[in-house]
């Protein structure tokens, strides 16, 4: 679907990215900084806990803030397009795995994926797995390590 280095987001999806970027930009890194001064104003380095903490928190952070920016830099606003009865990226999709209860989902890009909150990646095994489908379809699905499992698609809108 996205070419090199594109990143496909809804225009939600890149305000939420943009948010947290500013969050860490303008309020975390200043405190990480602060934290690091007052660390190393306490002198010997090689036994300060404060100092290596923070240094650590400061790694991650500029490391999130890089994956945020190349995010933004790289973004390709994904669209939603009125229901097909098609499973297609922005779909949301009920299924039924067998014996299971049923699961809904809205198929979205990698950047915007959190099964916790209903939100699959098109570039899972099931939310690939589900694209180009329709109700009533029974969609085998490879899991990563070779297991795979079937579903049956109930609903989508």
């Amino acid at each position: 679907m996205a070419q090199r280095n594109e990143v496909p987001i809804t225009a939600e999806g890149l305000a939420g990215v943009k948010r947290e970027l500013e969050q860490l930009v303008k309020v975390q890194r200043p405190e990480i900084v602060a934290r690091i001064k007052a660390a190393r104003e306490l002198g010997d380095l090689s036994e300060n806990f404060e100092y290596h903490a923070a240094r650590n928190q400061q790694s991650f952070l500029e490391t999130r803030v890089l994956e945020l920016e190349g995010i933004v830099r790289n973004h390709v606003l994904v669209e939603n397009h009125a229901s097909s009865g098609i499973v297609e990226v922005l779909s949301t999709v009920t299924f039924a795995e067998e014996d299971q209860p049923e699961e809904t989902y809205r198929i979205v890009p990698p950047a915007e994926a959190d099964p916790g909150h209903g939100r699959l990646s098109f570039e899972s095994a099931l939310g690939h797995a589900l694209l180009g489908h329709k109700v009533g379809d029974e969609i085998e699905v490879e899991a990563p390590g070779g297991s795979s499992y079937t579903v049956r698609l109930t609903h989508v809108e």
